[in-house]
């Protein structure tokens, strides 16, 4: 199984996520990073 990149997951148009005021806290570690508030 190839590994898959972040470069790769955003060329391929995947969900950024929810803005950022919306997050679970308990999801904290599972999220990678914040971008113009999402």
């Amino acid at each position: 199984m190839s590994v898959i990149s972040m470069k790769q997951l955003l060329e391929a148009g995947v969900h950024f996520g929810h803005q950022t005021r919306r997050w679970n806290p308990k999801m904290a570690p599972y999220i990678y990073t914040e971008r113009n508030g999402i």
